[in-house]
């Protein structure tokens, strides 16, 4: 016999946690399942492991930096494995924490593998779940390329799964992932290097960005091969050895991190039974407000390759439940001016249309403001790190349509500034605004 629920998610990462706990809140019966640790991909394998190794890369760089400020440093010894234990400890007890939450606001949960029965029923572990709404919300997973010995290299998941550090790394890829990964590794001190297919990186992001991330992969001594794709890798006695498409030998590494891309979970949930559409990839299709073409199955989060980020899930998430459970009827969420960071060192920050974009969508129209600087911090210091800001506004009134940053400090600046672009911000609104300083954001609101 079936329990019956008001919403089931299918998934307990960000989006299906947090679909089900805002539905609770609406005295809906709500049901999590979920066959790893509470948290999905961000707390576990993802952004909060990542953020505490790149906290650990930046304080490798204080530490370099500190004698430009008059401190005598010894040279400081890293534990990578003390790290490594207090990381998972840290995320063992935020899983604590989910389930905790799970319980105060009543939501149930199951642990383990669902696959479709039908549109509205879900088996695990032998038992059966029925709901008139079924989110699926599994998330994605690192790509392994169809590249010979490719087996022989890790992913982001193994990378977290390192209890040494390598000495010799080889990072493939030009994503997030590829460059954040390769920077902390550079500034633990590993020896790095970043071999990217095509001949930029984040080629999705401004121009200036790409360049900038360039130039601060290099600047921590970071190797950047451009057009240097992979043929085939090979174990030999002193490590991996990576053969590129124009015949090249590269190696020795200790280890070969493919961040390639990611593709969705869904090959094994049953989708069969419900008449679910997916694309080429394995997406679930979705329109603005969630739904799939089956009346009741939602879908949420990475699983959509709709701006694959944690609080992008969460706002869905939450804004569906709203709409099933709280009587908003149009309550969705707007994909347009969604902020990201990228934790490179320094990191890069980037809200609304490139400047490329911006030319083309609005030609002449378009407006472009940039500043390109060397920060206080840097002024006594040997390293002269750099920052670069730029403003794309467009018509008479210089509506602000993107902000891009690279430099320190630019992942805690963009927040705010978001909320202005968001709320249709013009230049001179940000003209009129009075600059703190000295601080890096105060050139956000003092170009010209």
């Amino acid at each position: 016999m079936s329990k019956a629920y008001d919403l089931i998610a299918l998934g307990g990462g960000s989006a299906g946690l947090a679909s089900a706990q805002r539905a609770a809140e609406y005295g809906a019966r709500a049901l999590v399942i979920e066959r790893g640790y509470l948290g999905g991909t961000c707390v576990n394998v993802g952004c909060v492991p990542k953020k505490v190794m790149w906290h650990a890369a930046e304080l490798a760089q204080a530490f370099r930096d500190a004698p430009d400020y008059g401190f005598t440093v010894d040279t400081p010894q890293h534990n990578w494995a003390a790290l490594v234990e207090r990381r998972e400890t840290y995320i063992r007890r935020l899983n604590g924490i989910y389930e905790r939450n799970l319980k105060k606001r009543l939501v149930d949960w199951v642990s383990g593998s669902a696959r479709f029965v039908d549109t509205h029923t879900l088996e695990v572990n032998g038992e059966q779940y029925t709901a008139p709404n079924i989110i699926i919300a599994t998330g994605g997973e690192p790509i392994v390329p169809e590249t010979p010995g490719a087996e022989l290299g890790i992913t982001s998941d193994g990378f977290f799964a390192l209890t040494r550090q390598p000495q010799r790394v080889a990072v493939v890829g030009s994503g997030y992932i590829a460059i954040e990964l390769a920077g902390v590794l550079g500034g633990l001190g590993s020896k790095t290097e970043l071999f990217a297919r095509k001949n930029s990186v984040l080629r999705s992001m401004d121009e200036m960005l790409q360049a900038g991330a360039i130039n601060g992969l290099e600047g921590h001594g970071i190797s950047v091969h451009l057009n240097s794709p992979v043929s085939s890798v090979s174990q030999a006695a002193d490590g991996l050895s990576m053969t590129l498409a124009d015949g090249s030998v590269t190696g020795p590494f200790d280890v070969l991190i493919w961040a390639v891309g990611r593709r969705p979970l869904t090959g094994d949930i049953g989708l069969e039974h419900t008449g679910v559409t997916v694309n080429e990839q394995g997406y679930v299709t979705v329109d603005r407000y969630q739904e799939t073409n089956t009346p009741g199955i939602f879908a949420l989060g990475d699983v959509t390759g709709q701006a694959e980020l944690t609080p992008v899930a969460i706002a869905a998430g939450r804004r569906l439940s709203d709409r099933l459970f709280g009587g908003m009827k149009d309550r969705h969420l707007d994909y347009t001016n969604i902020p990201t960071v990228v934790f490179s060192h320094p990191p890069i920050a980037t809200v609304g249309l490139t400047e490329a974009a911006a030319r083309e969508q609005y030609g002449d129209a378009a407006k472009v403001y940039t500043s390109g600087f060397v920060p206080l911090f840097y002024g006594v210091c040997e390293n002269k790190g750099r920052a670069e800001m730029k403003l794309v506004t467009t018509g008479a009134e210089e509506r602000v349509i993107g902000c891009h940053m690279i430099g320190a400090g630019s992942d805690e600046i963009l927040q705010g500034f978001a909320v202005a672009i968001k709320m249709g911000a013009c230049k001179k609104d940000l003209d009129d605004t009075v600059a703190i300083h000295p601080t890096c954001a105060e050139e956000l609101v003092t170009m010209r």
